[in-house]
């Protein structure tokens, strides 16, 4: 279980972020056209997931952004945006706001909030997800992880971005 706060105040998560140096676990996750995308989607690739309470929000909007600015110049590199905001409001979103580099992902239906330990288990935002950030090589092996501390705030884009260098 990890401890962060939301502004200020401690809340908790599921469990803790996966090890760097193991692999991620399988998901099973909704794009806007209601198709399942799961880990065999992005074989071969360097992953950047970047998960957030919900999209509403201005700082999980700011980090959709970010990375979407920054995901076209990585090389064989997806970013994949994940929260429990419906496929819908994320398609909604990311038209309005021309996001197209990155892939974004519901788990309104799933338990990647549970498998990968950033489902938020108590205060006001109880059963979204933490502001976390993972990155794994092509094969899936976890090389780079953060637990953002306070949900107010934004990930350490430099870091999560220089460990798919």
């Amino acid at each position: 279980m990890a401890t962060i706060t939301l502004k200020g105040n401690e809340i908790h998560t599921y469990g803790d972020l996966p090890e760097k140096g193991f692999n991620v676990k399988e998901f099973a996750l909704v794009n806007e056209k209601l198709e399942i995308k799961t880990l065999a989607d992005y074989a071969g690739k360097k992953k950047i997931f970047n998960i957030f309470p919900s999209i509403d929000t201005g700082v999980c909007a700011a980090s959709a952004r970010k990375f979407n600015e920054s995901a076209s110049a990585l090389v064989n590199t997806i970013v994949i945006n994940v929260s429990k905001d419906l496929p819908f409001a994320l398609g909604r979103f990311c038209a309005a706001e021309g996001i197209d580099n990155v892939e974004t992902l519901s788990d309104f239906r799933g338990s990647f909030g549970t498998d990968y330990g950033v489902i938020i288990t108590d205060g006001p935002m109880k059963g979204l997800l933490s502001r976390a950030v993972i990155v794994t090589d092509e094969s899936g092996k976890v090389v780079y992880t953060e637990q953002v501390p306070e949900i107010t705030t934004e990930p350490n884009y430099e870091a999560a971005l220089a460990a798919v260098k």
